[in-house]
């Protein structure tokens, strides 16, 4: 009689065990398989971007140079010698001389951390204000959201350049806290909206409602199921707003709003160069081409992160 043949494997079988031990990859499934998450999708898409990968090579040169200025020059921007006023870039000094005889690359490299600082410092302040709120006006909804709402229609209506003169005037300073502290409060509004239309895009989606069934408290609610998800934007508008509070920055300092002497800023510098445009045209040029690299970085970085955040973009 002839021996009786093994039916065939059946697919499905076959396909369920390849994956088990992880046939394909040379190697047996020693535990769990790791989710996709909305920051590890994000970070794969980032490490594949070259406009993030562009800013962020500009970024942490800028943001070292602010920390570090020492890496980039040896000389002080202080030390000056009034026998080399106004003259040219050349070989031994790249950007040449300023008014006063100071050496001109070593104002542009110390000026990044004013630029730097006030940046991140504006940015995280109101980072900070816009999170809380946004999130309880999101969250509870009701007479806690109808009253932060008015609180930032009220914002919106005050003139940002004239309500910052009037509060540097009452601060009676111009230095770099009182200037922060400015921006986070003429800032704070349009994030805050961001933030709370996040949060209600979040609120209401099953694995908070699930959470919320399980007994979860509001507090955990919020940290643990609603902020994670609901930071993206935020962090987006971060990026780029750094940016225009560096920009913001240096209009102020030009329009002799913002920081004074002896302070050291390209919003200071491009504002002394005003009067020499075509006699020492350098004065002009490495400042403003400084900030503009600085801002541009920052726009290019917000871009990245929104495509990165945004699987629609992908």
């Amino acid at each position: 009689m002839a021996a009786m043949q093994a039916p065939p494997p059946d697919p499905a079988a076959t396909a369920s065990v390849g994956t088990a031990t992880g046939a394909g990859s040379g190697r047996p499934a020693d535990g769990p398989v790791r989710e996709a998450s909305l920051w590890s999708d994000a970070w794969r898409q980032l490490r594949r971007n070259p406009l993030f990968l562009g800013s962020a090579v500009l970024i942490a040169l800028f943001t070292l140079m602010a920390i570090v200025p020492g890496l980039f020059t040896r000389a002080d921007p202080r030390a000056c010698d009034l026998t080399n006023s106004l003259v040219r870039p050349s070989g031994e000094h790249w950007f040449g001389f300023d008014l006063q005889g100071c050496d001109y690359y070593a104002k542009v490299v110390h000026g990044a951390r004013v630029s730097m600082t006030i940046g991140i410092a504006t940015v995280a302040g109101t980072a900070l204000v816009a999170v809380v709120l946004g999130t309880l006006a999101g969250f509870y909804g009701g007479f806690i959201d109808t009253l932060i709402a008015r609180l930032t229609d009220i914002w919106f209506a005050l003139p940002t350049l004239l309500g910052a003169v009037v509060v540097l005037a009452v601060l009676g300073g111009k230095g770099l806290p009182q200037l922060t502290f400015v921006l986070v409060i003429f800032g704070w509004p349009t994030m805050t909206r961001l933030m709370r239309s996040a949060v209600l895009s979040v609120r209401d989606m099953e694995y908070v409602t699930a959470a919320r069934a399980l007994g979860a408290g509001d507090l955990r609610l919020m940290y643990r199921h609603i902020l994670p998800n609901a930071l993206a934007p935020v962090i987006v508008y971060g990026a780029i707003r750094v940016g225009i509070v560096i920009a913001a920055e240096a209009t102020l300092s030009f329009l002799g709003l913002g920081l004074q002497l002896p302070a050291i800023s390209w919003g200071l510098m491009i504002a002394g160069a005003q009067p020499r445009l075509l006699s020492a045209p350098h004065l002009l040029l490495f400042p403003g081409l400084f900030l503009s690299l600085t801002v541009l970085a920052f726009v290019l970085l917000g871009d990245a992160l929104r495509d990165a955040f945004d699987p629609r973009l992908r």
